[in-house]
């Protein structure tokens, strides 16, 4: 062999090995089909040799049986010249017998002709348990968090996708554990399989998976999920016993690269939500959701997030009377997110709540609510020392266990009477362990604080969870009385509503009140108090104190 080669070939192996960041490296003369290996890929994988002839068949060997078509139609492509390089993931045997994941990034280096004359590349052992997931083998949420930054790092468009299984907990209680572990490790194989050569595959936490995909095709990857649901629901076995899984997607396109990957994250957990919640498991891409007037925009969340981190910088509170129906004197306010800065200027909750509220920042924005809105709140106690401040609640709050004490923390430090104040939930608040709710709420009104439950009848366990929990308040929202007066069905859900509520001790407050028409309509049904523009629109403590209410 032309010695000379062997010596071009050694300089840039010795090259590429600087810019390896741990991974093995290989690179393979074309013309000759003679390789260089890293001396760890050698030593883990049991090799031949760091110098090798044929090693792609040789490699073959080392990767798992289910793997190697995938592995052999690649390398087929890129020495035909129908490929340029390959970014795949498969299981390579190592020197012990047992199997790990690795991720492997090729290209095809070209001559000056334009000839393929050398294919270089990168194998990424997941070996390391910090970053391997034990039931799967695949890279764990960590080694997620560690790709996506070199992602950004090197401003590499792709995308990410987001897949899980709905009712997963149903198979384990029907079939046992080791039969959901088995099911998860198929449905990873599934998941590989599926996106072979497009990206790399993670577990991420309980049942979800994504793909990071350096692919630009949205229309691609989506075909390609669409399969994956399809294999999965009709042609998915463990043992001899065929089930038929639900799953949820999500697509994120990687474009703005100034964003914390922390951030992405939370995006990604937003449109699964969505995904399972609202559109029965169809793929939602992020750019496509509408939110208010504008789009999502992951600069602007990923503005909002650090805001957060800065002490909650930007933030500031509207208030929007709530009255008693007959009276129409103030019976207490609504404290309502906002945020701003100079380049985005006022931006509503709508836009960046829902995404945030997945994020493993909100405890600490929410605690901010709750102190800013009873700071706020002892300013109104010399005029209205009866009000009450209603504050909304997350689900990400209510399931932190230092939630109650939090409560009792801020009430203590502000002098905030814990009387006036009313934490407002959601029927999402259903997915934690009732009885801890249970035990939470009844301590909060052993303290004279009272409960209400927002968005009545928007969701499907709203029933549930008035029937289970010691409520104060149903609010019913604004969707089921803005056409009130012409409605019979309107008119038929908010004579249930009521009437319901006061079967549980609880009485009623109708949002979106807008004309004095909607107001006496509203006032046969029992109505305890109303909220909506026709009052006041929320405005920021210094203008909600000097108004007459």
């Amino acid at each position: 062999m032309d010695k000379n080669r062997i010596k071009r070939l050694d300089s840039m192996f010795e090259t590429f090995s600087i810019i390896a960041e741990g991974s093995y490296i290989y690179l393979c003369d074309m013309k000759t089909n003679y390789s260089r290996w890293s001396r760890s890929a050698v030593d883990y994988f049991n090799l031949p040799d760091r110098y090798m002839y044929n090693a792609g068949t040789i490699w073959e060997e080392c990767i798992h049986p289910e793997d190697r078509e995938t592995y052999r139609k690649s390398i087929d492509s890129i020495f035909s010249g129908e490929d340029s390089g390959h970014d795949m993931q498969y299981r390579a045997k190592a020197s012990d017998g047992n199997y790990v994941v690795c991720t492997c990034r090729g290209a095809v280096i070209r001559d000056e002709n334009g000839e393929p004359e050398y294919f270089a590349g990168a194998i990424k052992n997941h070996g390391s348990l910090s970053y391997i997931d034990a039931i799967t083998g695949l890279r764990s949420l960590y080694g997620f968090f560690d790709d996506i930054k070199t992602v950004l790092w090197k401003k590499k468009k792709g995308s990410v996708i987001i897949t899980g299984i709905t009712g997963f907990s149903v198979i384990n209680d029907m079939y046992g554990y080791k039969t959901g572990n088995k099911v998860l490790r198929n449905f990873a194989n599934t998941i590989q399989k599926t996106f072979a050569n497009y990206g790399s595959v993670y577990r991420m936490d309980g049942t979800k998976f994504a793909i990071i995909s350096s692919s630009l095709d949205e229309m691609h990857l989506k075909d390609l999920y669409n399969r994956l649901r399809e294999e999965v629901s009709h042609n998915f076995h463990v043992d001899d016993e065929k089930l038929s899984l639900s799953i949820n997607g999500g697509l994120m396109m990687l474009k703005d690269f100034n964003i914390e990957s922390e951030t992405i994250y939370s995006c990604l957990k937003y449109i699964y939500y969505e995904s399972k919640n609202r559109q029965l498991g169809d793929m939602v891409v992020f750019d496509r959701i509408e939110n208010g007037h504008n789009r999502n925009s992951i600069e602007t969340i990923n503005v909002i997030r650090n805001s957060v981190i800065e002490n909650c910088k930007g933030f500031y509170l509207c208030y929007q009377p709530i009255m008693f129906a007959d009276t129409e004197k103030l019976k207490g306010m609504e404290a309502l997110i906002r945020w701003k800065n100079d380049k985005y200027g006022v931006v509503p909750p709508v836009q960046f709540v829902p995404v945030l509220e997945q994020d493993v920042l909100f405890p600490e924005l929410g605690r901010w609510i709750l102190r800013q809105a009873m700071t706020d709140g002892k300013k109104f106690l010399a005029k209205y020392p009866d009000f009450i401040m209603n504050v909304n609640i997350s689900y990400a709050q209510l399931e932190k266990g230092d939630f109650v004490s939090d409560v009792f923390s801020i009430l203590k430090e502000t002098g905030f009477p814990p009387e006036n104040l009313c934490l407002e939930i959601t029927e999402r608040c259903r997915l934690l362990d009732i009885e801890t709710l249970d035990n939470m709420f009844r301590i909060f009104k052993e303290h004279g604080i009272k409960i209400a439950l927002d968005d009545f009848g928007t969701g499907f366990a709203s029933l549930g969870v008035l029937r289970t929990l010691p409520i104060d308040t149903v609010k019913i929202d604004r969707e089921f009385v803005k056409d009130i007066e012409s409605s019979q069905s309107d008119q038929s859900t908010v004579q249930f509503i009521s009437t319901l509520a006061d079967a549980f001790q609880a009485e009623v407050c109708v949002e979106g009140v807008e004309t004095a028409n909607m107001r006496d309509f509203l006032r046969k049904y029992g109505i305890k108090s109303f909220q909506g523009y026709y009052y006041s629109k929320p405005v920021p403590a210094e203008e909600f104190i000097v108004k007459n209410f």
